[in-house]
């Protein structure tokens, strides 16, 4: 009697190829075909769990019987995978990936290039021509997992659980009904609670600055501790436009306006005797807008001048210089080196009740009780000059100006140095002689800078070494050619360096310790000022008079053991 054959119109084409190519009996399909009729599983899923052939062995069949080209999913890029050009729900029903599209021409990963159902489906809803890749199914399974699994779930892990802080009122509402549907459109709650986050672990963390950046590929959170940018996180891409209008509906920004940069600020109240202004920066790149946010804690001027690291005799001149009747007082410095907390700190040492004190800033980052704060606005013309101007009808003793940018703002600053008003201001220059060089060639007249300039401050801030350090061997000739000079190598003192330790997260570093250079305007100084005297004749001469670069106030720091030699040459330039 001749033997029942399995009904190959009813059998899976994987099941039928297999069969023909003797990698599966007839009985062995047929079992197989009925428990995933049975299980109401696809074919592929009863054979792989049967063992009868394994995964990449199947994969290796199928692209030999098919003639298609067989990949190893773990050479992909899979942020750069096209994942939106199929339908999500018909990606994870016909277990299909896009992994490439150019033209009218699509690239499909898939598993079992016999189920032609799931390539014309592909085929009919992007309307294009389907080329089939196989991929061995668990690694297809795995790609699928991680394409299923939605950007607010993953956003919502990185979030973790409520955070018990808010957001302060301001008096400014949304402008219009519009306004108020965008602000309710980002209500997302995966994403207030991913915000939320990043700004507790940044406070927590001690950071300065958040930065949100996002780039063709990858969407990357970075935060700014003790000088130093360390990543922090990467979120899904796909959140980045929730993100950055979340942000802007908390800094009254304008939501719709992606095309040019925009400044704001926000106060997080982060318990009931603490509250903490945010400065918030957005701007345009090519693949959407970074978003940085400056966090100001106004306790950090509350410091006490003592904290800030000055030497007794720099403290004595800078002392000097604030509690004059007039005259002006420049902090100079890059950004983020610390000068907005140094020109608070001494406002807030002369900040008397007998005393008016008005300062122009752009924007005011530290609110200081007492102190008459002006933000600047060029778009409503109230710009430096207009500020200042208004400022000295006001019968002021004591003007800060943000920064001196323009030749204006210099003269109107000088001429209320002059008449009876004490100034501070910030340039951004390189070191304390170079400031008044910069002050001529923005044109203000050499008598007009040393009849009204009584002392400068140039400053940096370096890595403190954390309570682990330990004392380093560095050689005699390393550390005469970084600056000191041989009687200082007397043998009373070692240089020390970081280690790492659980209070500073392994850096070595914690904290940051500012470094000064203290130009008080001398005779001397007034005199080469005067004669058009360069920044190197001036730093000469401030030399002779014992004034100490940055570098040699940094050597100071390392031989207290407050900093490394290393922090101290990667901040100083000599």
């Amino acid at each position: 009697m001749a033997a029942v054959l399995p009904n190959t119109v009813t059998m899976p084409g994987l099941a039928r190829a297999l069969m023909q190519a003797g990698r599966l009996s007839p009985p062995q399909a047929e079992a197989l075909n009925k428990k995933a009729h049975h299980e109401k599983q696809p074919f592929i899923d009863v054979l792989l769990a049967s063992g009868a052939i394994d995964s990449r062995a199947l994969a290796t069949f199928c692209a030999e019987t098919f003639a298609y080209p067989l990949l190893d999913v773990s050479m992909l890029d899979i942020e750069a995978l096209p994942a939106k050009a199929i339908d999500a729900k018909l990606m994870q029903g016909q277990r299909v990936v896009a992994l490439a599209k150019r033209g009218n021409k699509m690239a499909v990963a898939i598993s079992d290039p016999t189920n032609t159902q799931a390539l014309d489906q592909v085929k009919f809803q992007t309307e294009s021509t389907v080329e089939p890749v196989i991929v061995p199914h668990d690694a297809l399974l795995q790609l699928l997992a991680r394409f299923g699994r939605s950007a607010e779930q993953s956003i919502a892990d990185l979030a973790g659980p409520e955070t018990d802080f808010q957001f302060a009122e301001e008096e400014e509402a949304p402008a219009s009904a519009a306004d108020t549907a965008a602000a309710n459109e980002v209500e997302d709650a995966p994403v207030v609670r991913f915000l939320n986050k990043m700004l507790l672990d940044a406070v927590t963390m001690g950071a300065s600055d958040l930065h949100f950046e996002p780039f063709e590929k990858f969407y990357r959170v970075r935060f700014r501790v003790d000088g130093v940018l360390i990543e922090h996180a990467q979120p899904p891409v796909s959140i980045k436009d929730k993100l950055v209008s979340r942000i802007k509906v908390l800094a009254k920004l304008d939501i719709s306006e992606k095309r040019v940069p925009q400044d704001g600020r926000m106060r997080l109240v982060a318990s009931p005797t603490r509250t903490i202004d945010l400065r918030v920066s957005t701007l345009p790149t090519l693949f959407g807008e970074k978003t940085v946010m400056r966090i100001l804690d106004g306790s950090q001027a509350q410091m006490g001048i003592d904290a800030l690291g000055y030497e007794p005799e720099q403290k004595a001149l800078l002392m000097d210089a604030i509690h004059r009747p007039y005259g002006m007082v420049l902090v100079t410095g890059p950004t983020g080196s610390g000068k907005t907390v140094s020109l608070y700190t001494c406002l807030n040492v002369i900040n008397k009740p007998g005393i008016n004190i008005s300062t122009a800033e752009d924007p005011a980052e530290i609110n200081l009780p007492g102190v008459n704060q002006v933000n600047v606005n060029d778009k409503a013309g109230l710009t430096f000059p207009v500020a200042l101007k208004s400022f000295l009808r006001q019968d002021p003793d004591i003007i800060m100006v943000g920064e001196i940018r323009d030749l204006e703002t210099a003269d109107i600053a000088v001429k209320a140095a002059q008449t009876g008003h004490l100034v501070f201001s910030t340039l951004h220059t390189n070191d304390a002689p170079s400031t008044l060089t910069r002050l001529m060639n923005m044109g203000v007249a050499p008598f007009n800078i040393a009849s009204s300039v009584t002392l400068i401050t140039a400053q940096r801030l370096a890595r403190r070494l954390c309570v682990c350090k330990q004392p380093v061997d560095i050689s005699a000739d390393l550390l005469i050619k970084a600056g000191f000079q041989p009687a200082d190598l007397d043998g009373t003192w070692k240089p020390y360096g970081p280690i790492g330790c659980e209070r500073c997260n392994g850096g070595g570093y914690k904290g940051r310790v500012g470094l000064y250079q203290i130009m008080p305007i001398t005779p001397a100084i007034e005199a080469l000022i005067l004669a058009h005297g360069n920044a190197m004749q001036i730093a000469a001469q401030a030399q002779l008079e014992g004034v100490k670069s940055l570098r040699q106030s940094g050597l100071l720091k390392v031989r207290q053991a407050m900093t490394s030699l290393e922090e101290v040459l990667g901040c100083t330039n000599e």
